[in-house]
């Protein structure tokens, strides 16, 4: 690949991008190997994480590298004055590539023009986390059988969800149509809006979920981050605008397929998980596979 960080999902053309695909496959077939064995990857946690940190942790565990790193910035010099330039330069000087979550917006890509080493951004702020989007397009080909001319209903917190602002730019090689359900003060930004429109994307927003789903073969739905608040009265006016029940779901069709990046906390009842659609938490598995595709694709392995 041209760029061997991995900052953006625009930093992988289409045809990449499917190389990835196919890459995680292979690895879902046979996902222990010795291909990382004498490599060391850190990963680099300023925010929390269970699913993006554990899964690629567990990805370079089952390839026989090593990880090095933290996953609270509290345990890290940072909380001494150090400066993300100098953290950087530091553990480049230990590891073959960097995991990194921050939560600044840019952060990973300052990161990448100053490291010698590769970059997988593993979020940054609200702005891209582009493992998690291939780890959800992963999950949508193997659901659908295609990317391709597929109607995709995006639920919940799409202001400050790093995860739908990806999957947007990223499902643009493929012919979506996109419906964006969220409430005023957590509508799409009109950035990601003009890109549709610059890309001819079909679109449509509405602020109701109930009836809204029914033609949509992925219903992807997050979850209001609360973290991403400075106003805590909007949090609370906004939380539970939304929740998924089974009942819900009697009139969508036969094949859609419900994603969140988890974690969930009151956006779909548990009542949910029982039914076929559902696949949040194979969704959530998915991730390993793509997340030791990235890793072997920015080690050029």
């Amino acid at each position: 690949m041209k760029n061997r960080s991995l900052v953006s999902i625009t930093d992988y053309t289409k045809e990449e991008i499917l190389e990835i695909l196919h890459l995680a496959a292979d690895f879902e077939a046979n996902p222990n190997q010795k291909i990382l064995k004498g490599r060391v990857i850190a990963t680099l946690f300023f925010e929390p994480s269970t699913r993006t940190r554990l899964s690629f942790e567990t990805a370079v565990n089952r390839l026989r590298g090593r990880i090095v790193g933290f996953s609270d910035a509290m345990t890290s010099s940072s909380v001494k004055g150090e400066s993300l330039h100098d953290t950087i330069r530091m553990v480049a000087n230990y590891a073959d590539a960097i995991v990194m979550r921050h939560p600044l917006e840019g952060a990973a890509r300052y990161a990448s023009e100053i490291s010698p080493v590769p970059i997988v951004n593993a979020g940054d702020g609200a702005n891209q986390h582009p493992s998690q989007t291939l780890l959800d397009l992963y999950s949508i080909l193997k659901t659908q059988g295609t990317l391709e001319n597929l109607k995709i209903c995006l639920v919940g917190d799409l202001k400050y969800g790093r995860t739908v602002h990806s999957l947007i730019m990223a499902m643009a090689h493929f012919n979506p149509t996109f419906r964006f359900i969220a409430p005023d003060e957590l509508k799409m930004p009109d950035e990601y809006k003009l890109f549709c429109k610059k890309h001819n994307i079909p679109y449509e927003e509405t602020t109701e979920l109930a009836g809204n789903f029914d033609d949509a073969d992925i219903l992807y739905i997050t979850r209001v981050q609360k973290e991403r608040f400075l106003d805590m009265l909007e949090f609370e006016r906004v939380k539970n605008t939304y929740t998924l029940k089974n009942d819900m779901l009697a009139n969508s069709k036969p094949n859609l397929k419900i994603l969140h990046p988890l974690p969930r906390v009151n956006e779909i009842d548990p009542d949910v998980d029982i039914n076929p659609k559902a696949y949040y938490f194979q969704q959530a598995q998915n991730g390993m596979y793509v997340r030791q595709a990235i890793i072997s694709k920015v080690l050029n392995l």
